[in-house]
């Protein structure tokens, strides 16, 4: 386990772009996403480098940024049936954020059960390719870059079982302009967080799912997948439990969205803003009529003392603060948003949001 002092969760530094070079004379090469684990180390998919030159590896930390870093790398472990890759770096660090304590991340492992719970990667997809004009060739060709992405949702943890992958629901691209390609392209190899622990690394994206679904490989499927002397090597250099009983564990308890009933109803508004995020991106909400048609469903005190704005935001902001001056109606709204909405990565990112309000709630009562 890392030490009590270290950084936990998601750090923006340690996320890695990393670029595979193909052999000369071969195809176009791979770009995935990766997260580093330790000084010299950065885990990754494995089919990111599987094809890669034998010193075609790069990886590139904080790119077009003041700290950004690119230093060559070699594959010391690539497991295929896992789709799990160790790259050592050959560089040391260069003085700065990068040089500072990297200790290896808390990994975790999900229930096997009737549960839903929130997730986060970061990486670098396809699509947030970004022209970059300042940057263009004098033979005027252009110049592109891909910036990060820092994908919030839910996963189904029952899903995928056969594939012994976790099912991401994140916000979709908002347009698949490339059919013949996945806009998820290089967000493979990303980590994938819940509650500051290292759960899975992001392999595929399945078309046949939706743009709003990827797979992610399990940590505790890597302890079926892996030989010992690579679970060993894991431990050795990515700080990986030597066995599966020392991962973080997640009790069955998170079943269902969560429930905002206790939240006060002086809350400031600066804690309903990402809530508020979330339902403004949804159809149901944006469009008036299904709005009106969702609060007519609910207590009608609701609809009747809101402070209606044509603005949308504002609009959302009054019907929150109105829910929670009436017990229960948030939950009401909530609950006919997600009947209107179905199965979807915006619904997933409403809950959450919900239950990030939920637990920043009950973490406050305890402090007092």
């Amino acid at each position: 386990m890392p030490p009590a002092d270290a950084r936990r969760g998601l750090d923006p530094v340690r996320v890695a772009e990393v670029i595979a070079r193909p052999p000369a004379g071969r195809a176009a090469g791979r770009r995935g996403s990766g997260y580093r684990t330790g000084p010299s180390w950065v885990l990754t998919a494995a089919h990111v480098v599987r094809e890669a030159a034998p010193d075609g590896v790069l990886v590139r930390f904080e790119a077009d940024r003041a700290e950004e870093w690119t230093v060559p790398a070699r594959v010391v472990l690539a497991s295929d049936k896992a789709d799990v890759a160790l790259l050592e770096l050959l560089a040391p660090a260069p003085p700065g954020i990068h040089a500072r304590p990297t200790p290896p991340p808390s990994y975790g492992a999900v229930p096997d059960a009737d549960v839903t719970l929130p997730c986060s990667a970061m990486g670098f997809p396809r699509f947030k390719l970004r022209a970059d004009p300042a940057h263009a060739p004098d033979d005027g060709s252009p110049s592109q870059y891909r910036d990060s992405c820092h994908a919030t949702g839910m996963t189904s943890v029952l899903s995928n079982r056969r594939e012994g992958t976790l099912e991401l629901a994140f916000t979709a691209p908002e347009s698949d302009r490339e059919p013949e390609r996945s806009p998820w392209e290089g967000m493979s190899g990303a980590a994938v967080w819940h509650d500051d622990t290292l759960i899975a690394v992001v392999s595929a994206h399945h078309r046949s799912d939706g743009l709003g679904r990827l797979a992610a490989v399990r940590v505790d499927r890597w302890y079926e997948t892996l030989t010992e002397t690579e679970l060993t090597l894991l431990h050795e250099r990515a700080g990986l439990p030597s066995v599966s009983g020392e991962l973080v564990r997640y009790a069955a308890k998170e079943t269902g969205p969560a429930r905002l009933t206790d939240l006060p109803d002086s809350l400031p508004l600066r804690e309903l803003d990402p809530l508020v995020g979330a339902l403004t991106a949804l159809p149901a909400v944006r469009n008036p009529t299904l709005l009106a048609l969702v609060l007519d469903s609910i207590d009608p005190v609701v609809a009747a003392m809101s402070p209606r704005s044509p603005m949308l935001r504002v609009d959302v902001f009054g019907i929150l603060h109105t829910c929670l001056r009436y017990r229960g109606t948030l939950d009401q709204f909530l609950e006919a948003i997600r009947l209107l909405e179905g199965d979807s990565a915006g619904v997933a990112r409403l809950d959450q949001e919900a239950m990030e309000l939920s637990r920043r709630h009950r973490r406050a009562d305890e402090h007092h």
